[in-house]
């Protein structure tokens, strides 16, 4: 990607609608654009992050289930199976208010925010004996939510990405055993993503969901929407929500000696148990041929929440500093004109390779202005073509989240760059 040829710009200032830092950064990057509020478009910045961050979900995912992709639309009689029509207050109504929308035809449809509704019944339709399970599938989806006030950029939206798995099992004992390997796939996924150090599972309420416990993955951040209390000895910590004396005593734990912490929720895990499969009478037949229900769990990652977090905890007064794995580019190529500037910077674009490289070679910026975009897009390492380092045949190298000193490398090394940041690092 050159620059000079990018029909997104980065932009020196935004709405003061933009309340979050992420919606703002990602704002000024040129990486999203606000539609309306919680709504936004992803430019191809954004698209290259958050592919980056699916892709990694996607690869641990795909481990323990099998990837399908559900309905927007569900009958509204799906809806009221389950009894959520109306209990479910963040249902988004096609056509505003809470009225349902109508086709021509008056059938009456719920746009999903979660997608009980469709899974329970379609794996329902295939499964009938022990035989068929246990089945797990997972889907990746832009979501729709009616929050009463979209804020937090991407971290509360009123449409978002997200990865939805559901699991069948034919036991209790069943669903606990992938539950507990649901958790590891979730650490790893967030370690992968530059998170692991800093994210802990959360005991949560169940919600809507079940009157168990739910677990939340919870992300240490300044200018986090949630308040936990964390047990650093155990990695294990509590939402505030079920700090009380009643949870104290069933969980065996004393939530004084915790610290007490903002940090925003980046995943969550729920044992639906039988609440789903009683609604839709799913049940199946074991080795006696005797009827038993079916149990579920549901599991959750906001992708594009993910995005909007990383963003905001990784950032600093210049910028976005992007973790390597979902960096839109591994290169910033900057090329201060001058006599044969531009040809050995093509050089090293080719070289390098398109899709890891992008080209900052506009011509009418300013080497401060350059500069300046480079930090707040955030890209893990920079490289400074100019006059001065052509004198000396050579190329610098710069770190954006400080992990090296710069440096410089002989033009005539540059494929081996690589390998150079490692040994830098």
């Amino acid at each position: 990607m050159r620059l000079s040829q990018s029909f997104s710009k980065t932009v020196k200032s935004v709405s003061e609608e933009l309340e979050s830092a992420n919606a703002r950064l990602l704002t000024q990057g040129g990486y999203i654009h606000q539609e309306i509020a919680g709504v936004y478009s992803y430019l191809p910045l954004g698209l290259r992050v958050l592919n980056k961050i699916e892709a990694i979900v996607r690869s641990e995912m795909d481990k323990i289930g099998s990837e399908v992709l559900l309905s927007s639309l569900a009958p509204k009689a799906n809806w009221e199976t389950t009894g959520r029509l109306e209990s479910v207050d963040v249902l988004f109504k096609a056509s505003g208010g809470n009225q349902l929308s109508q086709e021509k035809n008056s059938t009456e449809y719920v746009l999903n925010s979660t997608h009980e509704e469709i899974i329970t019944p379609l794996v329902q339709s295939f499964v009938q004996s022990y035989k068929d399970l246990p089945v797990a599938a997972y889907q990746i989806q832009t979501k729709f939510r009616n929050e009463a006030r979209a804020k937090s950029g991407l971290m509360r939206g009123r449409e978002f990405r997200m990865k939805d798995l559901y699991s069948f099992h034919v036991s209790e004992a069943d669903l606990n055993a992938f539950y507990e390997k649901a958790k590891e796939s979730y650490q790893a996924i967030f370690a992968a993503l530059g998170l692991g150090a800093d994210t802990f599972i959360t005991y949560a309420s169940g919600g809507d969901f079940t009157t168990a416990y739910s677990h939340e993955f919870q992300t240490l951040l300044a200018n986090g929407e949630d308040t936990i209390y964390l047990d650093r000895a155990t990695g294990v910590a509590y939402n505030k929500e079920v700090v009380t004396d009643e949870d104290a005593k069933k969980l065996g734990v004393d939530f004084s000696k915790m610290e007490i912490i903002r940090a925003s929720e980046v995943g969550n895990i729920f044992p639906l148990g039988l609440k789903f499969s009683k609604a839709f009478d799913f049940s199946y037949l074991d080795e006696n041929g005797a009827k038993q229900p079916v149990y579920m769990g549901c599991y959750g990652i906001g992708t594009s929440r993910l995005m909007g977090v990383i963003a905001e905890k990784f950032a600093d007064e210049k910028g976005l500093v992007w973790p390597e794995p979902i960096a839109p580019f591994a290169y910033h190529l900057i090329t201060l004109h001058g006599e044969g500037t531009e040809a050995e910077s093509a050089k090293i674009y080719d070289t390098l390779g398109a899709d890891n490289v992008l080209w900052d070679d506009r011509k009418d910026k300013g080497a401060g202005e350059m500069f300046g975009d480079a930090d707040l897009l955030g890209i893990p390492v920079q490289l400074i073509v100019s006059p001065r380092n052509l004198a000396k045949n050579a190329v610098e190298v710069k770190s954006r989240g400080g992990k090296f000193e710069s440096f410089m490398v002989p033009l005539e090394e540059v494929s081996g760059l690589a390998e150079k940041i490692v040994k830098a690092s």
